[in-house]
């Protein structure tokens, strides 16, 4: 069978997501990519990508990536370690002074004042990476931290004064916990993103269209769609009472003009195949077509899983309604990605040392190093509350049509 599939069980794939989630109207439309051995073995497309327009899904449609972005963050910090100008180990405050004496949440709010202690041990540059800084997230909305970054807009496009204005409203808020102690996502990527604005000296994205984007063929990809690919844009949804609501139209974007913050956690827009010729990079040690971005060694320990204990991260959250693109057990986090350390625990069928990651509208990838297989699935919708569903519908669809494994 060619790359190790039954043709029909890969049809099964995008046929399943069509009937179960486009159909269903839970998503207006999907893309499904799936490349293995040196070739795309399956490209799977559904729906539409604008309800109102009716526009058929693409293979070159542009998508918001959201926290898909977050490992490609991480890989340019990591070339910057490899240049020798940052470790892992090293303290933040190097870099951030005002992050050495950050304290720790004890009570209190924005509006009548935060409480806090001392932190047991100071910020390092691995707990960024693999959030366990103790930064918090707006976007959660699930604490008194949660809600302050949300007031204040911390981290999001339109904040005036980008970067360097957020690592200033957070050196002045307390943290959730004593960095190292717990898992729990945050806006750590996007002071990853200002670091390797620091240390490179240059802005966060132009390092990332220069040393990443542009070398790897990503072209498509960046923090703004410019006007003559704008009509390739999706249109973004977001699901309230089982109905989906326009967010974003793909032809009146916001992304239609630089952000005047560039959000490493989340502000890259992209196609599926640009995504993939960065997964398929990762799969080569960190090499594609003859371009070395990463050493094999770095790779292979950007998707070790770094939690303390070699814990999970279902087992490190301060509370079981704190977020997680996973959403299940066995699983662990390196510098940047979920990896999968227990197949029995997650329930599903995979490769133990597989590594993924989503994004906030129910975008999704993971590679299997072992099976040199990469999956990108696309689609635009936020809020969606069967997400982690289909991610792993998706995953045990796509093992479910192999017919040989070379792990």
């Amino acid at each position: 069978m060619p790359h190790g599939f039954a043709p029909d069980r890969l049809t099964r794939v995008s046929d399943a997501i069509k009937a179960h989630y486009v159909d269903s109207g839970l998503i207006p439309g999907a893309l499904t990519l799936i490349w293995r051995k040196g070739e795309t073995a399956h490209l799977g497309l559904s729906g539409v990508s604008d309800l109102e327009r009716k526009t058929l899904m693409r293979e070159d449609t542009i998508f918001r990536i959201y926290s898909m972005t977050k490992p490609i963050t991480s890989v340019a910090l990591l070339m910057l370690m490899e240049d020798g100008k940052v470790a892992l180990d090293d303290f933040v405050h190097r870099y951030i002074p005002g992050f050495e004496h950050l304290r720790v949440f004890a009570g209190g709010s924005l509006d009548s004042g935060f409480l806090s202690g001392p932190a047991a041990k100071p910020m390092k540059v691995v707990d960024l990476l693999r959030h366990t800084s103790g930064l918090a997230y707006g976007i959660l909305a699930r604490t008194n931290l949660d809600a302050a970054y949300a007031k204040l807009k911390i981290a999001e496009a339109g904040s005036v004064g980008g970067l360097p204005a957020m690592i200033a409203q957070l050196e002045q808020l307390p943290l959730e916990f004593s960095p190292g102690t717990a898992w729990n996502y945050s806006v750590a990527t996007d002071v990853v993103g200002y670091l390797v604005e620091k240390i490179s000296g240059q802005s966060f994205g132009a390092f990332l269209r220069e040393r990443i984007l542009t070398p790897l063929g990503m072209h498509d990809t960046d923090f703004h769609v410019p006007a003559e690919k704008q009509a390739r844009l999706a249109s973004c949804y977001y699901a309230k009472a089982g109905k989906l609501m326009l967010y974003d139209a793909g032809q009146k974007s916001i992304y239609a003009t630089p952000p005047a913050l560039e959000s490493g956690g989340g502000g890259l827009a992209g196609t599926a195949g640009d995504y993939l010729r960065f997964c398929r990079m990762m799969l080569g040690g960190g090499a594609l077509d003859g371009l070395r971005l990463l050493s094999p060694k770095t790779v292979e320990l950007m998707t070790m899983n770094h939690l303390p204990g070699g814990k999970e991260m279902t087992e490190l959250m301060p509370s079981t309604a704190a977020f997680n693109e996973s959403g299940y057990s066995g699983v662990g986090f390196g510098l940047g990605v979920a990896v999968t350390t227990n197949l029995a625990r997650a329930a599903l069928p995979g490769t133990v040392g597989e590594y993924s990651w989503g994004g906030a509208a129910a975008t999704y990838f993971f590679c299997d190093p072992k099976e040199d297989m990469a999956v990108v699935f696309m689609t635009q919708v936020l809020s969606m509350p069967d997400r982690v569903r289909l991610r792993r519908e998706l995953r045990t669809l796509v093992y479910g049509a192999m017919t040989e494994s070379f792990a």
